[in-house]
């Protein structure tokens, strides 16, 4: 059987790329780290192996940055619009995609959440909470 093809890219379309969807992982990351590159509770990461990837266009918009005392984190963003983008870590031993810069639905969804014990503070299960289907009017 083939592996299907999934493709994404930035909020302003400058950069894209794809990837075999031989997924390795797909976890919800709560550790501080991914708290502050995703601005929000925690990351949604694909795992694959790096030579599935590959960056169909902008592959110069893209911006990284590196913890030095990380062994294996760090960001990608694109250097036009800021958007998140996939990361191959320090390791060298997968490539990284935030979930939200999909274009396609991967066959996979999340398996688990991890460093859990590092939760934001302020975080609430999704499903405790009231549910609209647009912005609702005050």
């Amino acid at each position: 059987m083939k592996a299907n093809k999934l493709s994404g890219s930035c909020l302003c379309g400058e950069v894209s790329y794809q990837f075999t969807e031989d997924i390795k992982v797909f976890q919800y990351c709560h550790g501080s780290r991914c708290q502050k590159f995703t601005g929000s509770a925690h990351a949604a990461n694909i795992s694959v192996d790096p030579g599935c990837f590959q960056w169909t266009s902008g592959g110069n918009a893209v911006g990284r940055y590196e913890l030095a005392e990380a062994k294996h984190f760090a960001t990608s963003f694109c250097k036009k619009c800021g958007s998140s983008l996939p990361w191959l870590t320090q390791s060298k031993k997968a490539m990284v995609i935030p979930a939200g810069t999909l274009d396609d639905t991967p066959s996979m969804k999340p398996m688990h959440n991890i460093y859990y014990s590092d939760k934001a503070e302020w975080y609430e299960d999704v499903c405790n909470l009231v549910k609209y289907d647009e912005l609702p009017v005050k």
